[in-house]
């Protein structure tokens, strides 16, 4: 019986994470396709680049709360099931009180691989934020707190997020050992976020290590080109 559940989980999981909101946005605000613009990403940074602070906002937001809902699900399915039925060793170890688990790692599968979009995704990371922060919060907040940091410091989102995801499965080791008690489906679930960002984000590590990766600037578009136009005019004025 958990295995059909556990197979419905990941399955309603993944079409929940599938809803891209920058794509989605992206054609409502300039009838393009956000993955034909700017970094070619279905994500945050992307949006804000070529639509600014108000679409990167709500893209945010959308890509969130689809982990949090599709999280949240997975909570409630393990609190019904832990109240009603008898189950195997394999079952009780790997699949009671996993739900949670499935539905996190498929929500975020979900946006990196959407069925509705040609499974051409963006790179998981503020999914990812929300299903971290509802497995437990107080991780999440030191996860994003750090993030947070990097990426302001630095000012590149990718290096940021790429740090997050290593902090993220080591922080979650050093609670389980801290507790004393090893939880192995959430220590394969965090293994499992970390690697997916860190895998969505190859081509930034190449960048970065060969110094070409660009850097965030909350600059607005029309602020940007009038300084290159007084540029040119300086140029052609000297």
């Amino acid at each position: 019986m958990l295995y059909i559940i556990a197979v419905l989980t990941a399955l309603a999981a993944y079409l929940i994470g599938s809803i891209s909101g920058a794509i989605i946005l992206s054609k409502k605000i300039s009838g393009e396709d956000i993955r034909t613009e700017g970094s070619k990403n279905a994500g945050t940074t992307n949006m804000l680049r070529v639509h600014g602070k108000k679409a990167a906002v709500f893209t945010l937001l959308i890509d969130v709360l689809k982990g949090v809902a599709a999280t949240l699900i997975g909570v409630a399915l393990d609190s019904i099931i832990a109240k009603n039925g008898t189950y195997g060793a394999f079952e009780s170890t790997y699949l009671l009180g996993s739900m949670k688990y499935i539905a996190a790692v498929f929500a975020v599968v979900g946006h990196d691989f959407p069925i509705y979009f040609g499974f051409r995704g963006g790179k998981g990371v503020a999914t990812s934020i929300g299903v971290v922060l509802v497995l437990d919060w107080r991780i999440g907040l030191i996860v994003l707190a750090a993030a947070l940091i990097i990426m302001l410091t630095t000012r590149y989102v990718s290096l940021g997020s790429i740090s997050a995801a290593v902090i993220y499965v080591c922080s979650v080791a050093v609670y389980m050992v801290a507790e004393g008690s090893f939880n192995i489906p959430y220590f394969i679930c965090a293994l499992l976020l970390s690697l997916l960002i860190i895998v969505k984000h190859h081509a930034n590590i190449v960048r970065l290590k060969n110094g070409e990766e660009n850097k965030l600037s909350f600059k607005s578009k029309k602020k940007s080109i009038q300084n290159t136009v007084d540029t040119i005019n300086k140029g052609e004025n000297a």
